[in-house]
């Protein structure tokens, strides 16, 4: 599946945007890219049903939680109808849209207002990484990890002045923390925007650091954090651990932790989406006469009873013996196991007799155990019939 922008980051809200903010971020991009007011935008249809998507899941409590919890994953089984893989409704949104409706075609609507470039900033999401069994991605599991993270300097309470001072405005964009410049061009003057290089963007010029952080308003320190590794999940897919990840700037909230996890493979079990599939070995007598034989799966030996006369590659369904489904713990996935029947290496010079036997009983004559000499009587016979 291509990378999909993070939810969040398409209606441009913070992940603690109560409905409301959610709501009026929505409405907002739907009103700039609906198809009705770019008739022919490609670019602009696409953004819109991006948008719509964003909105369905996260005005969806239920669908919101499963995002915050393991992002984009949570909906890659078993896509539906939606733009994104997955059916969301659209009925839920008919307020809103009668909202847009009437603000596009009844022309009272006033725009948004942009905010400054010293605004809140959520800060930068980080990513690390762990390995679990086999077993534990089928049960599910708690792990902790440590990471190096950041926190407020406790002298300068993440301001970066030393004790004391306090930072100042920044002369060159007036706090805004963006600045603007003119530049000639073959259709006149153009106006740009760009972030302000004395502050960075911040607004605020620090001219006495704080010892500690050295300005950077930040102490980085070695922190423990516990992962709840969902029952289901599979190798390669993420764990999203909200506001663990680098601190906001100018008062944002802080970004996420992205856990991604890595699944050991299994010496007898294979996995393809929910399903486990392994290879069991039979011996000759029971793939002949039928029998009870014991088969591993995630949840423990179970028996099964052999039908007579199995032959060897025999598929066999195991209903419900799979991997649960991210999205419901009851259901769950199938094994399939393939009946290999064993033909044994080494054998006494009894049962080598009793297959002899058994050899004759069912072709009418017993194979010699060593070549045939050219002396031998059928031998003689054989080059007469030739002759």
């Amino acid at each position: 599946m291509a990378d999909k922008r993070d939810y969040y980051e398409v209606l441009g809200v913070p992940k603690t945007a109560n409905d409301a903010e959610l709501k009026s971020a929505y409405r907002k991009s739907a009103k700039k890219y609906h198809p009705d007011t770019n008739p022919g935008d490609a670019a602009s249809e696409a953004k819109f049903k991006e948008a719509s998507e964003a909105y369905a899941v996260l005005s969806d409590a239920q669908k919101r939680q499963q995002y915050d919890q393991l992002g984009h994953a949570a909906f890659e089984q078993g896509g539906g109808a939606g733009a994104g893989g997955f059916d969301f409704d659209m009925g839920n949104m008919g307020d809103i849209f009668g909202d847009i409706f009437g603000d596009l075609f009844g022309g009272g609507g006033s725009r948004g207002r942009r905010g400054g470039g010293n605004g809140p900033i959520q800060g930068a999401n980080l990513r690390t990484s762990i390995r679990i069994t086999f077993e534990e991605s089928v049960t599910g599991v708690d792990k902790e990890i440590e990471l190096t993270l950041k926190d407020d300097c406790a002298k300068c309470h993440g301001t970066g002045a030393k004790p004391g001072t306090d930072p100042q405005t920044c002369p060159k964009c007036g706090g805004k923390g963006q600045v603007m410049y003119t530049q000639q061009s073959l259709f006149g003057v153009v106006r740009n925007v760009a972030t302000c290089p004395d502050c960075n963007g911040t607004g605020k010029i620090i001219k006495e650091k704080c010892p500690d952080c050295y300005g950077s308003g930040y102490i980085s320190s070695k922190k423990k954090i516990q992962v709840s590794v969902p029952a289901g999940i599979d190798s390669g897919q993420s764990i999203r651990i909200r506001e663990k990840g680098e601190p906001g700037k100018n008062g944002g909230p802080r970004g996420d932790l992205l856990v991604e996890v890595t699944v050991s493979r299994h010496p007898i079990f294979q996995r393809q989406d929910y399903n486990v599939f392994s290879t069991v070995p039979i011996s000759f007598p029971i793939a002949v006469l039928g029998g009870e034989i014991k088969v591993k799966t995630v949840d423990g030996d179970v028996l099964y009873e052999v039908k007579p006369g199995t032959q060897t590659d025999t598929k066999v369904r195991l209903k419900g013996k799979g991997i649960p489904s991210l999205r419901s713990k009851t259901v769950r996935g199938d094994h399939y196991i393939t009946l290999v029947v064993q033909v044994p290496e080494k054998l006494t010079e009894g049962q080598k007799e009793a297959l002899r036997t058994y050899d004759k009983s069912m072709i009418g004559e017993v194979h010699p155990e060593t070549p045939v000499t050219p002396e031998h009587p059928e031998t003689k016979k054989k080059k007469g019939i030739f002759k």
